[in-house]
Parts: C-alpha cells; structure tokens; sequence
C-alpha cells in the first residue's frame, strides 16, 4: 500500500501560486471561481497536478481523459515531434480556455517541475521504462501505457524503483475498467469453471518489411532524443509512419507484447500464472530478413506449467482450432475448466454455459477492483495512495510471458522459467537475452 505524503495538495503550494500570480499581474488579481472549485471541481489546492509524456495518438488520448477527471489538472506536455507538441497544447489550453500548457521536448525538463504530482507516459515502446524510472526518482506517479520494458530486466528494475520510491503506478491496460472483464476474472477466480485444465490466448500480429532507405531527418523531430537508449542508426522514416516502430526490435517486441498485453493482462487477473511452479516454453515463430522491421511475427507457442495446465499463445491469422464463437475475435483469453470455460478480451466476456453470466457472487467471494478508467482510477489513486486496478506486479508478470515468448523463439529451443525466482533456468544463452544494453549517456 503507498503511503501518504505530505507535500501533496497542500493549501502552502496552491498559495504559492496564487501570490506568484498576484505579483506578476499589473491589475488587481481576482481568484477565479473555477480556482475555488466551482461547477463541482474540487479547488485547485487539491486536484492532482499532472503531466503527459509522448502525446502522439495514444499519449493524447490519456491526456484527453485527464483532461476529464474534475480531480485533475494538466499543466504540461512532451514531446520529440513539434507538430505533436503543439497540437496536444492546443487541446490542454483549449479545454481550460487559456494558454498555460508548457510544452517541453526534451522530458527531464518537465520532470524537474517540483509542480508536478504525477505523468502519464505514452512514449514509444523503448522508453517506458526509462522514462518510468526517471518519474518515479522525481517524486512522480506514474501511468505507463502498455506493454511495459524492452526486456525482463527492465520489467524488474521497473517494479524494484517504483515499489522503493513508493510510487502510484497504473499500467495502461484500459480493460481493468470494463464490467464484463471483470466479471470473468472473478468468476474464474471463484471457481465457477471449475479447475483450471487448458489457457489459451490470441493476440493480433506483427508486421514485417519497413523501409531500410536513409531519409534526412525532419527538421521538427528531435531524432536522437527520440532513439534514447536504443542503439543508433540513420534514420528511415521510422518514426513518423505510426505505430511501424512496434515491430523494430531496437525499440519493440512486436506484437506478441505491444497487442499482446492485453489478453495477456486479462489472463492475469484472472488467473496467477506466477503461481503453477516452474514453466517449459517452447514454440516458433518468424523473423524478417530484410526491411526493419525485425521483431517476431506468426508466433505459436506452448507453455507446460507444473502444475498441470498448459497455455498456448498464438498471433492471429494462423489456423487454429478455435471455438466457433472466437474465431472472428482477433484477441481473448480463454480459460477452461473442467465446468465451463470464460474467454474475456477488451470489453466483454463470452462463456459457456451461458447461465456463468447470472451468477451472482456473495460478500465472501473474490472481488476485483472498480475502476472507472483507466486516467480516473490513477487520479483517484494519486490522491488516495491506493493501488490502481492495473499495478506493477501484474504489468511485470504479464510482460513476461511476451518476453520469454520471444527468447524461446530467437534461441529456436525450449526454455524453462522459474517464475518465483523470475529467471530463466539452466540457459546461459537465453538467460543473457533477459537484458538489454543501453545507449549512453543513457541508463535505468
């Protein structure tokens, strides 16, 4: 459980600025009736100061969501590309009528604002992690889009940092928000499928090709803060053709992790894998020769847990003998028991029998968190100290299963994973893919 702190939404800070204002102001200063807390807003002393980092698509989404929590201020964005800054101010500044967004480039400078009570970060995959760490040594919270590092080390120093900093962290898998998810992990959880035999899990795939043709570098991208601690190279146009950095491994997985964590993270919550005893993984996959983009795709793997359930995680478009009402799905976790079986993926939940859906659970049942968002169930938990619907273990353990996915594959071998110890067992080859080296003067 995090602790309370004291510095946060004190009447001391909220003054500060109010007497900054009145200083700098050359009229008489009037304090607003939307500072006071009018139309339902709580007064600006106690709403939860935040900022968001990497604000492309999914980045200004989150901020979009912020911008809707009465309990949150956002004050400042981040970003490498100019043309993004300047459109995720405009949205901040025209959503409080006024110009008072900062837009910052270079990310340290808005973590060094003692202002600032919390992030969210919807940078590129090769960044979450760092970027995390760093918030996280400033005295920030943190919401971390999905999926979490680029390797099994980063996953574990990130959990490490944030549980020694004592930091909020909310993992941005949004389906912790949705009823009918919830409804079937608590159902599983509760045994109303009985004991657990078989997993299976199907996520979208990745994409080969990518240009390898060195472009000159746009003048509105800061490009070598963009590559961070990933290795150099010259740049092809990467960057700005959406999300095709997912499937470059200098900054990705792929899919089997970026699409990945949620069916992933469903599973999680509805059933502890970290808990079966020691795993034996194997399975295959493809990895492109040629273009950039070198991350695995076509995976279909198998997991053996000890204690008797096995797993299998494929990407979708492979033929697979799949239940007739999952096929059209393009990711789920299903899990089946020896009475029933629940598949649940995004925002809803298909079962069988279809009376699992009446059941009503008692007071003496397992129940999960309510959490009404994933942006608001992180305001809520800043202000609160609570642990958000979707929190670091889980995020960690989740993540895992994508990177011991992809090492299983790039060595073309079974693997174990003791997933107590969380370390690969007798592969020192394997073993030594669980890091990854950084770019100085970068550094967790």
């Amino acid at each position: 459980m995090n602790k309370p702190i004291a510095r946060r939404f004190d009447r001391r800070r909220f003054l500060k600025r109010t007497a900054a204002a009145v200083g700098a102001a050359a009229a008489p200063y009037v304090i607003t009736s939307t500072a006071l807390g009018a139309e339902g807003k709580p007064p600006a002393s106690e709403r939860v100061v935040t900022a968001g980092i990497g604000v492309g698509p999914r980045g200004l989404l989150n901020v979009r969501e912020q911008l809707g929590c009465p309990d949150a201020q956002v004050v400042a964005i981040c970003d490498v590309w100019k043309q993004v800054r300047e459109r995720a101010k405009q949205a901040v500044d025209a959503h409080y009528k006024n110009t008072d967004c900062k837009a910052y480039t270079d990310f340290r400078e808005l973590l060094a604002r003692d202002d600032i009570d919390a992030v969210t970060i919807g940078s590129p995959d090769h960044w979450h992690v760092p970027m995390t760490i760093a918030a996280a040594k400033a005295g920030k919270d943190v919401c971390v889009e999905k999926p979490l590092g680029v390797s099994i080390d980063q996953d574990l120093v990130c959990r490490e940092t944030i549980k020694r900093y004592d930091r909020v962290f909310q993992y941005g898998t949004e389906a912790r928000a949705m009823a009918a998810c919830r409804l079937g992990a608590e159902l599983v959880r509760n045994g109303r499928i009985g004991e657990i035999r078989e997993i299976r899990v199907k996520a979208p795939n990745s994409t080969p090709g990518g240009s390898a043709t060195p472009k000159p570098v746009p003048p509105e991208l800061e490009y070598d803060l963009w590559l961070g601690p990933a290795p150099w190279r010259p740049y092809t146009g990467c960057p700005d053709s959406g999300g095709n950095w997912f499937h470059v491994y200098d900054y990705a997985i792929g899919f089997v992790a970026g699409w990945g964590a949620h069916p992933l993270d469903l599973l999680q919550w509805s059933y502890d894998t970290h808990l079966t005893g020691p795993w034996e993984v194997e399975g295959k996959g493809d990895i492109s020769k040629t273009g950039t983009n070198d991350a695995v795709y076509n995976w279909d793997m198998r997991f053996q847990f000890a204690n008797g359930v096995t797993m299998t995680y494929w990407a979708t478009g492979l033929p697979k003998d799949e239940h007739p009402r999952l096929k059209s799905l393009n990711n789920y976790a299903q899990l089946i028991g020896t009475e029933g079986w629940i598949a649940v993926y995004y925002n809803s939940m298909i079962c069988e029998p279809e009376s699992l859906r009446t059941i009503q659970l008692g007071p003496n049942d397992i129940r999960l968190p309510v959490s009404s968002g994933q942006e608001r169930n992180f305001v809520e938990c800043v202000k609160s100290r609570k642990t958000p619907a979707s929190h670091v273990d889980d995020a960690v353990r989740s993540d895992i299963i994508s990177h011991i996915s992809d090492i299983a594959i790039r060595v073309g071998r079974k693997i174990k994973w003791d997933p107590v110890k969380e370390e690969i067992i007798g592969d020192d080859e394997a073993r030594s893919m669980c890091s990854r080296a950084m770019r100085a003067p970068w550094r967790l």
